[in-house]
């Protein structure tokens, strides 16, 4: 996928080490917003460590494990969403995502990771696809509820952030259940 249009002024297109200094402008924007839900805000604290976050990614990609998208809208770098974990050979994948408050409620990450799946399940064969979020996260849980997932549990102090354990509910939906499949 190299560019994708999800409304006439928004585009998901790969984040790349080259793009360091705006994803760094962009996270220490949102990071007030995005910073209770996503480690990746406490991580990217200039364009250097931007660059190393997106290096991981890009060299994930070359394994097969995983990949990361922004989400421009008029140019303006304002989101994005990511495939955390990738496993081809067992099948199963995770997707995340992040948003500029000032983008919210536009539907933009519904779209993204439905374009996600759909490409994960479609094309690369993924058995299942999870969604981790914070119990907390009601607009993280409403948009796996809108992408028809199933809330199968909570994982009890499953991940840091910003130095504290947080919860986190797992969603997922299967490749049987996924629309563009059947």
């Amino acid at each position: 996928m190299l560019s994708l249009r999800l409304t006439d002024d928004a585009e998901l297109r790969a984040l790349e080490p080259w793009n360091a200094e705006e994803f760094a402008a962009h996270i220490d924007h949102v990071r007030d917003y995005i910073g209770p839900w996503i480690g990746m805000s406490h991580v990217v604290t200039d364009t250097e460590s931007g660059r190393a976050v997106l290096q991981r990614y890009i060299d994930k990609l070359a394994r097969d494990e995983g990949r990361i998208y922004g989400i421009w809208i008029e140019g303006k770098l304002m989101g994005g969403t990511l495939l955390r974990t990738f496993d081809a050979q067992s099948g199963t994948c995770e997707i995340g995502v992040w948003l500029d408050p000032d983008a919210a409620g536009q539907g933009l990450i519904t779209r993204a990771a439905r374009h996600m799946i759909d490409w994960a399940v479609c094309v690369r064969g993924m058995s299942r696809v999870e969604w981790r979020c914070s119990p907390e996260n009601e607009r993280s849980i409403a948009v796996a509820q809108r992408l028809g997932m199933t809330l199968e549990g909570v994982l009890r102090s499953e991940y840091p952030i910003n130095g504290t354990r947080q919860d986190a509910q797992v969603w997922s939906v299967l490749a049987s259940e996924w629309p563009s499949r059947k």
